[in-house]
């Protein structure tokens, strides 16, 4: 099956995602929901205090078995290495239940692929939730006061020497220097978040 057909399949617009999973998108400029005692590939619990230092914390949903996801893991952890001696954290958070998603494989993943950052799993998919998360991948900045500061792309393209804007980047270095990003919010691109069952009303 060809790159292109898998995200037909495999992905739904933006709009429709968050309609499916109950969502309702954070807000930019308000603070975002904590979390806890999720489980890392790491072996141990993270939290959303565990980052309290961070001056900017890059909250991004991936999982294992989305191709697209699998494509921007190389973009993320060289985020990381650039931006980590600035104060900045990176956390991914998976919430599939699909076999290939679940911890076991994540630990093996994280290992082959050198991780430089947590590697989280939420079984419930509430954090997903309470974020507005919609596929895989799905970024998040938060200022230091964990208020939003943008929602949506890594970049515009799948394809990292075919990208024009780096949306990601852009908002971490308007953050760094105090500032509100030129773009606050895109449409994320990638595979739908596997919803177990619908939100509750």
């Amino acid at each position: 099956m060809t790159l292109s057909k898998i995200l037909l399949v495999g992905c739904v617009a933006p709009a429709t995602l968050a309609w499916a999973s109950g969502a309702q998108a954070a807000e930019i400029g308000k603070p975002i929901p904590a979390w806890a005692d999720l489980p890392g590939a790491d072996g141990k619990t993270h939290g959303l205090d565990d980052y309290k230092d961070a001056k900017i914390l890059v909250v991004a949903f991936m999982c294992n078995h989305c191709p697209i996801s699998r494509m921007y893991e190389g973009r993320v952890k060289a985020i990381q290495k650039e931006y980590g001696k600035k104060g900045v954290q990176v956390v991914a958070i998976n919430v599939n239940n699909f076999p290939e998603d679940r911890l076991d494989k994540m630990i093996e993943r994280a290992k082959a692929e050198k991780f430089n950052f947590p590697y989280l799993y939420d079984s419930s998919q509430k954090v997903a939730r309470d974020y507005g998360a919609t596929c895989t991948p799905h970024v998040f900045v938060l200022d230091r006061e964990r208020r939003l500061a943008y929602e949506g792309a890594v970049d515009d393209a799948n394809k990292l020497d075919q990208a024009k804007k780096h949306h990601l980047r852009e908002a971490i270095d308007a953050v760094l220097d105090g500032k509100t990003p030129e773009t606050t919010k895109t449409d994320a691109r990638g595979c739908s978040i596997k919803w177990d069952k619908p939100a509750e009303e």
